[in-house]
């Protein structure tokens, strides 16, 4: 077979347009040998990802964790055989079988990528528009981290440097979340970052004119971005040329971030399937792969067809991988050399070690003042911002309510903004007014690795960042989510703003810690606890919420076993003051601690034995032993009261039968946080009265 290169700006040859056929007819047989899956976007797309796997990514197949590498996103996750037939192309662990097993149980391919599950795939993208965000968050952290390691060195001569490559459809960049995310990073003016938008005109339900007549170009444009067109040969498949072209000339663009508009013919070259909605998310047929094979010069009775010299060619991705990981280690090592003091600093944070004597910077707060959580939480990031570099964050425009701004003197801002203490290495994130991306852009940042990331906004609008929050969790990402204004307590904003359902909806995510402090010292054992987790010492990671209060609680002693999720805070006492057997346990989380604390005091002053238990997260409590977890809630005292201001799923496991839950099952209204608790029965005496109905319940 000819070698001979067919372009002048891209060494191509018939070998590698060979690849990229045989890329499309394994996409065919993947979808068709399951019976279902998204072929026609796979077929379209395949040079376009074989150039950026083969011919321009910087990444090493043997070592997919490689500090220096590029990344690749994938955003259109329904398109997932892109990246697989490419990692397997490359020798980035997958196999032929594994292309086989497409979609089917235990195999290294299933329908969208995951991360964790395959080596090469560097975010979990199902949701639409989700790795629009993560590319950009990973292009924040990749500056954060330059700025950490190597702030001095000119542009493009730090081993630190690399691109974020992000591939996405026409339902990425119809999701809303693609435009929080696409305007932040103009923005931010993300020269590292590189969106391939896979232009083919076609969704679900048929052409895209059905639901868009925008020009998204305008609108990238619009947001800062360096916009660039590809357009077709004239037999309609992708102007590979022109393709390396547009990308080499967005990697020399360091000042935005670039958006490159890829026209696409969706299951190009399938002869009657090609530009079709059905192309999309169906099995083409064995008559339409047979015929598309013939196009191809491929043998329509053969399936999974690779020759031997086409996987020579394109595992030569494992000597190229290796050469530029030995150049970059060659530049990391002098980097080492010359600052001494940042390669420690590296090697640490590299570990997911914290600084030594980290732990004696945590505030203690004095007993019996009140402290609202968000301002215990907001001194707590402060203390250990000055002592953990790498830990970083911000809100989502609401940081004077929330508490997070870990630096007042510093912002993650670009050189040329107006801003007092804008830097683009700074400490403080202006997410600006976009949950849904912040959430999805944490994640990337995490993903990214080498940092520590949080991010806040109220409560009640965690809602908008659900679907993010999930992913957080199905990937075991250590992402903080710092969620202030837990409750009716807020006061006056009223039901909009007062959260209700959303403890008990946020517990239901599987993976997800939610953690609600009763006051500051179990926020500050909180914070501890939650950056202890995020070591690989710990095993698996998780994200954690921190739902923390508008207005002042009671601060208690501080108790270290709050990290174990639950805790004896008062224990049941007799009249004159020696321990005794509880008759009942109130159980509180939050603000609604204190409620639990005082109605105690009635029920011993009655000669009532009452011990009190605070949970501020039930998810780490119940990683606690049954032997640890009994000692807190005796499995003989059935007398039980939960209190917590919010609809009472949770609880009821906790209470059992006898139990009684205080809870809020509707929404808030508008008024002074005081009055509300009173108005809606959070008050002692209505936990006095629950505690005196368990009682009885239990003694039937």
């Amino acid at each position: 077979m000819s070698t001979k290169p067919t372009t002048t700006d891209l060494e191509w040859t018939a070998l590698d347009q060979r690849a990229v056929d045989t890329a499309r007819v394994l996409a065919m047989d993947a979808v068709q040998k399951v019976g279902n899956g998204h072929p026609g976007t796979a077929m379209s797309l395949a040079p376009a990802a074989y150039v950026l796997f083969q011919k321009l990514m910087r990444h090493d197949p043997a070592d997919p964790d490689w500090t220096g590498r590029d990344r690749f996103v994938l955003s259109a996750g329904h398109s997932s055989l892109t990246l697989y037939i490419q990692l397997y192309l490359a020798g980035h662990g997958l196999e032929l079988d594994d292309l086989k097993a497409f979609r089917t149980w235990g195999s290294k391919t299933p329908g969208h990528p995951e991360y964790g599950h395959t080596a090469g795939v560097e975010t979990t993208t199902g949701p639409l528009g989700q790795g629009v965000a993560n590319a950009v968050g990973m292009a924040m952290a990749s500056r954060y981290e330059r700025g950490l390691f190597d702030p001095d060195a000119a542009p493009g001569t730090s081993p630190f440097d690399h691109t974020i490559f992000a591939v996405a459809g026409d339902g990425c960049l119809q999701e809303g979340i693609s435009h929080e995310a696409s305007s932040l990073a103009g923005h931010q003016k993300l020269g590292n970052l590189v969106l391939l938008w896979d232009d083919n005109h076609i969704s679900i339900e048929g052409d895209t004119q059905t639901a868009v007549s925008e020009d998204t170009l305008k609108r990238y444009e619009a947001y800062g971005w360096h916009v660039q067109s590809v357009g077709q040969q004239p037999n309609g498949d992708i102007d590979v040329a022109a393709l390396y072209r547009a990308l080499k000339a967005a990697q020399a663009e360091t000042e935005r971030p670039s958006f490159i508009a890829l026209r696409t013919i969706i299951a190009w070259p399938a002869p009657h399937a090609q530009n079709t909605e059905a192309a999309h998310g169906s099995a083409l047929g064995d008559e339409e792969v047979a015929a598309t094979k013939r196009i191809l010069g491929f043998d329509p009775e053969k399936s999974f067809e690779v020759s031997d010299e086409v996987l020579a060619h394109t595992r030569d991705a494992l000597d190229r991988g290796r050469e530029a990981r030995g150049e970059w280690e060659k530049a990391f090592a002098a980097w080492r050399t010359a600052d001494a003091e940042r390669a420690a600093e590296f090697d640490r944070i590299r570990s997911t070690e914290l600084p030594a004597g980290w732990e004696e910077k945590l505030p203690e707060f004095e007993p019996g003042k009140g402290v609202a959580t968000r301002a215990a939480s907001g001194k707590i990031l402060q203390a250990l911002g000055a002592v953990i570099p790498e830990l970083w964050g911000g809100s989502a425009d609401l940081a004077g309510s929330n508490n997070t701004t870990i630096d007042k003197t510093s912002s993650f801002l670009p050189e040329d903004n107006p801003l007092p203490g804008a830097d683009p290495h700074g400490r403080t994130i202006h997410f600006g007014i976009r949950e849904h991306a912040m959430a999805a852009i944490m994640n990337g940042i995490a993903l990214h690795g080498n940092t520590r990331i949080y991010g806040g906004t109220f409560l009640v609008f965690s809602d908008y960042m659900r679907n993010a929050v999930r992913l957080s969790a199905l990937m075991h990402l250590p992402v903080t989510y710092v969620w202030t204004h837990d409750s009716i307590g807020l006061g006056e904003d009223g039901p909009t703003h007062q959260p209700v359902e959303h403890l008990a909806s946020l517990r239901a995510i599987p993976g997800l810690n939610i953690v609600r402090p009763a006051d500051a010292n179990e926020t500050a054992v909180a914070w501890r606890e939650i950056l202890k987790r995020y070591t690989k010492k710990f095993g698996v990671g998780a994200p954690h919420g921190l739902a923390l209060t508008r207005q002042g609680v009671p601060t208690y002693e501080r108790n270290e076993d709050a990290a174990k999720g639950g805790y004896v805070l008062f224990d049941a006492e007799k009249p004159d003051g020696q321990s005794a057997d509880p008759q009942v346990v109130l159980i509180g989380t939050g603000s609604e601690v204190q409620l639990a604390v005082e109605a105690r005091e009635q029920l011993q002053a009655s000669g009532v034995p009452t011990r009190v238990v605070s949970m501020p997260s039930v998810e780490w409590f119940e990683e606690q032993d049954q032997g640890y977890r009994d000692s807190v809630l005796p499995p003989s005292v059935k007398a039980r009261v939960a209190v917590e201001t919010g609809i009472g799923l949770t609880w009821h496991r906790f209470v059992g039968d006898a139990g009684r839950i205080v809870s809020l099952e509707h929404f808030g209204a508008s008024a002074d946080g005081k009055v509300l608790f009173r108005e809606f029965g959070f008050t002692p005496e209505n936990v006095v009265a629950a505690a005196r109905e368990s009682i009885e319940a239990a003694a039937r």
